[in-house]
């Protein structure tokens, strides 16, 4: 009876992936058919910057088990990335420090995303673009005609409410941050909040809050995918958009938006600290011994048990390092409201706080150990 319950599980979940593998198929044709071409041959930059066809292939091997997707799915994720480019996007930015945009841009050496990040096809950005004025408005209202109901819309940077919208004002004809929001989404096949400040406020949003400072999603009450982190990993915004692409929608998202594949876990569980913390050693003092032994961090003030991110995972700085490896905690930049709930930096959370009793099941299990 046993086996029979098996062998229809495992049926149906075999007829559930040749299912989403041929809406997989039908979404990638219809993108190839019907916007541009791409405006560089992803096989001829690949060459250009020193990295071969084995290295694209690994890096769709770990790109595809990212997304949580089984290998068969493999060609389908380098299918998508040779169609990168072909993805109209329009990213706007409102209160922010432009810091994401910054993240997007700093690497030191090739690497497939950052060639995927080189062709994307920026449609408008304030920073990037060379077009100024009347001419960068002109290339953002052409982009929604010509590509309505098929450009991502990315946003970075809170939303201020405050004077009616008028503690943001951009652009020759004056436009609020809130009214050139509601206008560009409208139009989007799909919105991304790039940062914790477009996905949740954070620090613009931070008490005492003057602009009356909001999250995209509350600002202009739409629902958005969460890239939240300050900055966040540009890995993760490649993989989301890879999952569009593939798809025609946005990845699953937790209850607070964001990407399952990315933040589903948190910090914590692959922290390489994480043994000194089952072992109850801990840094009590920057500089102490525990310090310069790399102990666990949390009676300092790291927040990684109560944050959801993959930072321990893929790292920062072409996945070199990030911020517990390099010697100090986790601030928790990826939950909502991470600049009052979180502080003061360097001082733990109270066991309450932790979400899912992780240190209620960390007890149990030392008990058990010993």
């Amino acid at each position: 009876m046993g086996k029979e319950k098996g062998c229809g599980y495992n049926a149906d979940v075999k007829k559930y992936y040749r299912d989403l593998m041929e809406k997989c198929k039908v979404h990638m044709d219809s993108i190839e058919k019907e916007l541009p071409e791409p405006w560089e041959d992803f096989n001829s930059l690949l060459r250009e910057r020193g990295l071969s066809r084995r290295d694209f292939i690994k890096w769709t091997s770990v790109t595809t088990a990212a997304l949580m997707l089984p290998p068969i799915f493999r060609p389908m994720v380098a299918r998508a990335a040779e169609n990168f480019s072909r993805i109209p996007v329009v990213w706007l930015q409102f209160a922010e420090c432009t810091g994401c945009s910054e993240a997007l841009l700093r690497t030191s050496y090739p690497n497939i995303d950052e060639i995927l990040l080189d062709t994307i096809s920026l449609e408008y950005h304030e920073t990037l673009m060379a077009a100024a004025g009347d001419q960068a408005e002109q290339n953002l209202e052409k982009c929604m005609k010509d590509f309505a109901g098929k450009f991502i819309c990315v946003i970075e940077g809170a939303i201020p409410l405050g004077l009616d919208g008028k503690y943001l004002t951009l652009g020759p004809k004056g436009k609020t941050g809130v009214e050139i929001a509601k206008e560009v989404t409208s139009k989007a096949a799909a919105v991304i909040c790039m940062g914790s400040c477009a996905a949740f406020g954070n620090v613009p949003a931070a008490k005492p809050n003057p602009t009356n400072a909001h999250s995209v999603g509350e600002a202009i009450g739409i629902t958005t995918v969460n890239l939240a982190g300050c900055p966040p990993n540009p890995a993760n915004f490649v993989g989301t958009l890879l999952h569009y692409i593939m798809f025609g929608g946005l990845p699953p998202v937790d209850s607070l938006g964001r990407p399952i594949w990315a933040y589903g876990k948190a910090i914590h569980d692959f922290c390489e600290r994480r043994a000194h913390f089952d072992a109850g050693e801990f840094v009590k003092e920057w500089g102490d011994d525990g310090a310069k032994k790399g102990w666990c961090l949390y009676e300092v003030g790291c927040k990684g048990p109560q944050t959801s991110a993959n930072c321990s995972r893929i790292r920062f700085n072409d996945g070199v390092s990030w911020p517990v490896m390099a010697g100090h905690g986790c601030i928790g930049c990826t939950e909502p409201k991470f600049w009052d709930a979180f502080a003061f930096l360097e001082k733990p959370i109270d066991d309450k706080a932790i979400a899912g009793g992780e240190r209620t099941m960390d007890k149990v299990g030392a008990v058990l150990l010993g």
